[in-house]
């Protein structure tokens, strides 16, 4: 039987998470759909042929009988009041990053699931169901290059918009590094601090653009993180992990090698969504079968708390140059 999904914000990320739900993916059927422009929900619907009833609410759609779960893909300020109240109908929630805008409303977000008793919550970090990251982490666990000692990183985009700022660099670019990278080598954050290199004339008035962020974690791993959102030449997301006996590199996507016109070339994506479509299929899949299976996994409620209370810190370190150290609770052991 199919899962029946609910979609809360049918804004880019929400029509293509209800297009690959309903038309790629497996055991799973769009049976509600919201926005806060009705018209964009019923749009969506009617272009992707969905019998999908257009609820007047979030809260509506959370509370409908034929919904069995839900999920958040509409404006971020609004994500914690929505997976709180699928908490509370005891539904399972998929929410897109943030979990949360602050570190306080993702905290709420675990109090809740706690109580409840039972896993619920997928966020939507999708990087470690991406295909080279899982080949990436196969090496570290294997142990082929000893314990992981340095990381080098760059997360670079090819132009940002006019209303991108500083702090975004953060919430919305280095929020996915921030994820994966506790993944990838199984550490927290212990302080980070931001350095400013020189300023692209590339940037708008308000971005500092690019900055470089320096982590260190519990264990002692060294992190540098290199963003740069006006890089002009394409969408490149690159990590390499510094081992006591080798390295290993992420592998980079999967493209043609070209021999034309006296030169030896390899495309390089522009797109982020290009770069990773395979993991956001892998990942809700994952979301559907561990519903259907009575097991929600994937990167939890604690794992987006982890990660908005890095992205704080690395905000104060945006604006104090100093070294800030990271506040993070001991992990509950309803997450182990």
């Amino acid at each position: 039987m199919s899962l029946k999904l609910g979609v809360i914000g049918t804004g880019a990320i929400g029509q293509d998470h209800a297009r690959r739900c309903s038309q790629t993916l497996l055991n799973s059927q769009v049976v509600a759909l919201i926005d806060i422009n009705p018209a964009s929900a019923t749009n969506v619907a009617r272009q992707l042929g969905l019998q999908a009833e257009i609820h007047a609410d979030g809260h509506a759609l959370i509370a409908a009988a034929d919904v069995d779960a839900v999920l958040v893909t509409c404006w971020g300020p609004s994500h914690e009041e929505f997976v709180l109240a699928a908490i509370a109908a005891g539904k399972p929630v998929f929410c897109e990053k943030p979990l949360a805008v602050t570190a306080e409303g993702c905290r709420r977000i675990v109090e809740a699931e706690i109580a409840h008793g039972k896993r619920l919550v997928q966020v939507g970090f999708m990087r470690p169901y991406d295909q080279g990251y899982r080949a990436l982490k196969a090496v570290i666990d294997s142990g082929r290059i000893g314990e992981p000692l340095m990381l080098h990183c760059a997360h670079r985009n090819p132009t940002v918009g006019s209303n991108y700022s500083t702090d975004m660099a953060i919430t919305d670019t280095l929020i996915h590094e921030l994820d994966v990278l506790r993944w990838l080598i199984g550490d927290d954050y212990r302080s980070v601090q931001v350095i400013f290199p020189r300023r692209t004339s590339r940037a708008s008035e308000q971005l500092r653009d690019p900055q470089i962020v320096l982590l260190e974690t519990v264990k002692g791993v060294r992190i540098d993180v290199e963003i740069f959102v006006n890089c002009q030449y394409g969408y490149d997301i690159q990590c390499e992990v510094v081992g006591e006996t080798g390295i290993a590199r992420l592998p980079e996507p999967s493209q043609v090698q070209l021999r034309s016109q006296a030169s030896l070339s390899t495309q390089i994506l522009t797109d982020w969504k290009d770069r990773f479509i395979g993991a956001y299929d892998v990942e809700l899949q994952a979301f559907i079968d561990g519903v259907r299976t009575g097991k929600v996994g994937g990167p939890s409620a604690w794992d987006g708390y982890a990660a908005a209370v890095a992205a704080d810190a690395c905000i104060a370190a945006q604006r104090s140059g100093a070294i800030e150290v990271l506040d993070l609770p001991p992990r509950p052991a309803f997450y182990d």
